[in-house]
């Protein structure tokens, strides 16, 4: 039989018979995905942290074979967008871990050149109104522990992580695809995130 003129659905009903033939057809289909958005990843976020390319492939790879055995036709979704979300969420999931473990960002330090918004204001330039010298609070390690404890205690769970994955480098719009939230929502948090830093800002000055 030539798989290669099945649609993916009809290829997983011979996947579900133990066919190796049709496995190995749908991993040789989906590899090239794969490997457009590992590279893609690789490229924009992996620099001098501890991952290769394969490992992010692997990954996908995984992901894909996740994807083969919980898609389920009934729920209306073509498989390739299943198969693809799935794919994304695992090379991403991947890079976060990978960026963490180089940065450590909320457990030590946090950067005031990072970009806290679209618009490319930096974490120093939102602060720069509420200290003469913004590395007297966000370079050295008390103070910076003492800000990231108070940023914690303020956030909800949900804006934490939006700033975590902002702190990554990840844009909105990623961010929305990463935790399954509209982009106006991640918006919308960053806006408030902006303005609960200020304050807490403000009440570190004068203290």
């Amino acid at each position: 039989m030539n798989y290669r003129e099945l649609n993916d659905n009809e290829i997983l009903s011979y996947i579900e018979n133990n066919d190796d033939e049709a496995i190995k057809i749908i991993y040789e289909k989906y590899k090239p995905l794969i490997n457009k958005i590992a590279t893609n990843l690789f490229r924009k976020y992996c620099k001098n942290t501890s991952l290769e390319l394969s490992d992010l492939v692997q990954e996908g790879m995984i992901a894909l074979n996740n994807a083969i055995h919980n898609y389920q036709e009934s729920k209306d979704i073509l498989f390739y967008t299943y198969a693809k979300t799935c794919i994304e969420r695992k090379i991403i999931s991947a890079v976060i871990t990978a960026r963490r473990q180089k940065q450590q960002v909320l457990n030590e330090s946090i950067s005031y050149e990072i970009n806290i918004n679209e618009d490319g204001q930096k974490l120093e330039e939102l602060i720069k109104d509420f200290t003469t010298n913004p590395e007297n609070i966000l370079i050295d390690m008390e103070n910076s522990k003492e800000l990231m404890e108070k940023i914690e205690d303020a956030l909800t769970p949900f804006e934490l992580q939006v700033l975590q994955l902002k702190l990554d480098g990840f844009d909105y719009r990623e961010i929305a695809s990463i935790i399954d939230k509209q982009p106006k929502n991640i918006d919308n948090a960053i806006q408030r995130i902006k303005i609960k830093i200020k304050k807490i800002l403000e009440e570190m000055k004068k203290n």
